[in-house]
Formats: C-alpha cells, structure tokens, sequence
C-alpha cells in the first residue's frame, strides 16, 4: 500500500502547479482523500479533502477559491490543482487516504499518508 505524492517545484507568486497523488496496492474509489501542507517550522494543517462516492470536497480558507481537488478513480490518482499561488503556499505537501470515505480535515482520522512534494513560492 502506497500513496506517491508528485509535481511540486519552484514557481513564482500568482502561477500554478498541480499535484499528483497516485495510489498503489489499493483502489482510491474507496477512500476519502486528503491534501495537508507543513511548512518550514510550522505544524502540519489540512488544506482540502474529497470524499468518496459523491465527491463532496471541502477547502481550508486559505485556498479557498484558489485550490481545486480532483480524483480520477480510473487513474487511481487524485489530483491538487494550486492557482494563484502566495509564498505562504510555501510547504511541503502531502496526500491522505482515509477509509471510511469522508472528507475529513484531522490528521487522525487518515489511514495512509504519501511521503510529501516540496512546493516552493518565491520570486
């Protein structure tokens, strides 16, 4: 069971990235997802989560209007698509599977974590 966390970089205030979160060993169409960030010195915090099923999703206010999540069951993949990116954006970011389905913001309730994608927002 594995979750790869993909597509971080350096980009400048205002573009975008997507992240990519691929699932190995398990079907994604069973598990609620989510997107955590920790930045340098700072405790991990929630950015966005999808649900399984009725795709519901939700956001941190933060990115709210500016993050999108996306899951390609078929892909078995879910997807962070980053606009109008700040550098307090700036974090390494992870992915999350949770098996009871939900969208859930607490760290406690996921199940599998990817090893995190270095996103980096600086001119």
């Amino acid at each position: 069971v594995q979750l790869q966390a993909s597509g971080g970089g350096l980009v400048q205030p205002g573009g975008s990235l997507r992240l990519s979160c691929a699932a190995s060993g398990f079907t994604l169409d069973y598990y609620g997802m989510g997107w955590f960030r920790q930045a340098p010195g700072k405790e991990r915090e929630w950015v966005s989560c999808i649900s399984s099923g009725d795709g519901s999703t939700d956001y941190a206010d933060s990115v709210k209007g500016r993050f999108t999540i996306s899951r390609d069951n078929a892909k078995n993949t879910v997807y962070l698509q980053m606009n109008s990116l700040k550098p307090e954006d700036t974090a390494v970011y992870y992915c999350a599977a949770d098996y009871s389905a939900r969208c859930g913001n607490l760290d406690l309730v996921y199940d599998y974590w990817g090893q995190g994608t270095l996103v980096t927002v600086s001119s």
